[in-house]
């Protein structure tokens, strides 16, 4: 970036991308501004909730029992539990950081008034990827009571569940921040149903990937959520590996790359 000053907004000499350390005060905005309409936010709980017991329990006669990871055979609900719970740290996080961030950049123009302030871009990414992260945890935590009420919870390492599937959503959340900046209106906000639909349904959610042929298995294998739909079903069924390494690096590296990507943006698009 250049070393374009603000002076010219009347602040204190402060270089364009600088990081002022206030990203919590966008997630102080974010708790006034719901806290009278908290439904809207645990709304989007209950989707994978419907699917758990539809299927759950519509399906768990017809299948019976599942081979998951390790070789365990579990219950078909405990088999797409730990993956529907994935899905909902995805979807909290995706919609809150895309269709959200999309109003305020676009229409009610929050971030120019923002970074009229001493607040730089990489605040306003971090605080509004930190409160989808808040968006995200609270789906999943909500969903892993109901996951320990049913007796879904394979094994002790359950308890990673909630941390593995905070940095799921934070993998999405800056993605989705940073796909954000480049939507020029409303008729983009489908292609985020576009892109997470598919990962829902295709990404072994409901079954595993070897009903796939070998080339779909590869390019399934590259999706994000298929990583977050393996790393909480092996923590969930107590099977620890290196693998499981490898699929919490995929979401560091998504959630670095996106941050990276949103910070970049904000300041190219409301401060050049």
């Amino acid at each position: 970036m250049t070393s374009t000053l603000r002076a010219s907004r009347g602040l204190r000499m402060l270089p364009v991308g600088t990081y002022a350390g206030r990203g919590h005060v966008m997630i102080e905005r974010a708790f006034r501004v719901y806290r009278r309409g908290w439904m809207v936010i645990f709304s989007g709980f209950f989707e994978p909730l419907f699917y758990l017991f539809a299927l759950g329990t519509g399906l768990k006669g017809l299948v019976g029992t599942v081979v998951g990871p390790g070789g365990h055979v579990l219950s078909y609900t405990a088999f797409i539990a730990p993956a529907l719970l994935a899905s909902s740290a995805m979807n909290g996080a995706v919609y809150d950081s895309t269709m959200n961030v999309f109003f305020k950049l676009k229409y009610a123009k929050l971030y120019d008034s923002v970074l009229a302030t001493s607040m730089g871009p990489l605040d306003v990414a971090i605080g509004e990827i930190s409160w989808a992260l808040l968006r995200g945890g609270t789906y999943s935590l909500g969903f892993l009571i109901v996951m320990a009420v049913m007796g879904l919870t394979a094994s002790w390492w359950a308890i990673a569940l909630l941390p593995a599937a905070l940095l799921i959503a934070f993998g999405f959340a800056a993605v989705g921040m940073a796909a954000t900046t480049y939507m020029k209106g409303f008729q983009d906000l489908d292609l985020v149903q576009v892109a997470v639909l598919p990962m829902f349904l295709f990404s072994g959610t409901f079954y595993g990937l070897g009903v796939y042929p070998r080339w779909l298995q590869l390019v399934v294998e590259c999706l994000p959520l298929q990583h977050g739909v393996a790393l909480l079903r092996g923590l969930n069924a107590g099977v620890i590996d290196l693998g499981m390494l490898g699929h919490a690096a995929y979401f560091v590296v998504m959630a670095g790359i996106g941050l990276w990507i949103a910070a970049r943006r904000l300041d190219k698009l409301l401060l050049s």
